[in-house]
């Protein structure tokens, strides 16, 4: 990695540039943002140009030895730790996942720790930086180095250290060894052992402009300008996830479907089958229901700006907009004020003359003698299916009487009457 593939933050290259080329860098540094703004991608690029022994035009040379062990990721005085998961006896430090990680890092410049658990196959379990590991640590840290001046640890996610690994990393950044420079990178710095963070410079890392996303994913991708822009808009200044919406992968469609399926339930106040689905989520296991927690919290977000009709403001992909519409669309809400006036909208699927705003009266064919006259109040017609709707009724009759009621299934329209056929139907007085 070299500061060139770096996307967009030119004033953090070049603060970490003079600090090399003027001999004042710092033995520990955090390098902290959101995830996706290339944090990890910085932090690989500022340990090759350390270790380079050609720089020139502001980057490493890439043709030196030490580029050349980097680029292999073999470099003796470059050393990694990251968030595990304890599989058995024989992986139970970072030295055990070295031979994935190093395949991960040279197939993966941008990514989370949902993309390496899932390399790993362990994306239901927790990742964690066990105590075992500060023993580690602190052997190559003690060391002399092999070939540069300084030897380079770059700590990924520090705050998924428990609290023995941490107090033990806290004694080597307050009385480091010479030539130590500890890079720590973190998505939530003020989850990081506090006495850690005072002793480490902070370099922030902001998120990326939507138009410098845009350009890098014309550059990666090839697609139009205007698809770009779309994706980056989207994406909030994270390159990662612009990457990952360009399609909707089979864990985002999943996430979606039970989105859907959990906010039709609760609409509808079907308690019994909201207890089934939520049986069903359970499985999905810890890692994957935080995922999804917060998908669900973002597409809310989403739902309730979409509904005011602003673009701008909206942030779902193609997919999950067209989704959405063909979901969970509704047909209309109306009102029921003139119980004699003419006959308005039509709805999809029936003629023209096959009317519904306006209807009075309602028929549902299984009580084919019972009927409602309704004078006032509101009629809400949601499409669940082909041909298939739910409509909610909370109106007044003609004797001043509330009706409120939910109706789903076939239904047929003639002048002024909405006609139910067998369904789902529930009432109040």
């Amino acid at each position: 990695m070299f500061f060139k593939d770096v996307i967009g933050q030119e004033e953090v290259k070049r603060r970490l540039l003079r600090s090399v080329d003027n001999d004042h860098v710092a033995h520990a540094q955090l390098l902290c943002g959101p995830e996706g703004v290339g944090k990890f991608a910085m932090a690989m690029a500022y340990a090759r140009y350390i270790h380079c022994t050609n720089r020139q035009n502001g980057d490493a040379c890439g043709v030196c030895p030490s580029c050349r062990q980097h680029t292999a990721l073999t470099h003796p005085d470059l050393h990694f730790v990251f968030p595990m998961v304890k599989v058995d006896k024989k992986k139970r430090i970072c030295d055990d996942y070295l031979p994935e990680w190093t395949e991960f890092l040279k197939e993966n410049t941008y990514f989370g720790i949902d993309s390496w658990l899932r390399y790993i196959n362990a994306d239901n379990k927790q990742a964690v930086i066990y105590g075992e590991e500060s023993e580690s640590i602190l052997r190559k840290m003690s060391l002399k180095s092999y070939e540069s001046p300084y030897k380079i640890m770059i700590i990924w996610l520090p705050e998924r250290m428990n609290d023995t690994c941490s107090n033990k990393l806290l004694k080597l950044l307050e009385e480091p060894y010479p030539g130590s420079v500890f890079l720590l990178v973190s998505n939530n710095p003020d989850r990081v052992l506090g006495t850690i963070r005072s002793r480490s410079q902070l370099i922030e890392i902001r998120s990326l402009s939507t138009s410098v996303i845009a350009e890098a994913l014309q550059r990666r991708y090839g697609i139009t300008e205007q698809d770009a822009i779309s994706v980056a808009h989207v994406a909030e200044g994270n390159y990662l996830k612009a990457c990952e919406a360009l399609q909707l992968n089979e864990e985002n469609k999943l996430f979606f479907d039970y989105f859907v399926q959990v906010m039709r339930l609760a609409y509808a106040r079907k308690i019994k089958d909201l207890k089934i689905w939520s049986e069903e989520v359970a499985d999905l296991g810890r890692e994957r229901l935080r995922r999804f927690l917060s998908y669900t919290q973002r597409m809310i977000r989403e739902n309730y700006i979409y509904n005011l009709h602003v673009p701008a403001l909206t942030y779902m992909n193609l997919e999950e907009a067209t989704s959405l519409d063909q979901k969970a669309n509704p047909v209309g809400v109306y009102e029921i004020s003139n119980p004699y006036g003419e006959v308005g909208t039509a709805l999809p699927g029936y003629q023209d003359g096959d009317n519904f705003e306006g209807c009075t009266y309602i028929e549902y064919t299984s009580y084919p003698a019972q009927g409602l006259f309704l004078v006032s109040g509101t009629i809400t017609i949601t499409s669940t299916g082909e041909d298939v709707y739910k409509v909610e009724i909370d109106a007044k009759d003609g004797d001043g009487r509330r009706v409120q009621a939910v109706y789903e299934g076939d239904m047929y329209i003639t002048d002024k009457t909405l006609g139910f056929g067998d369904g789902d139907e529930e009432e109040e007085y």
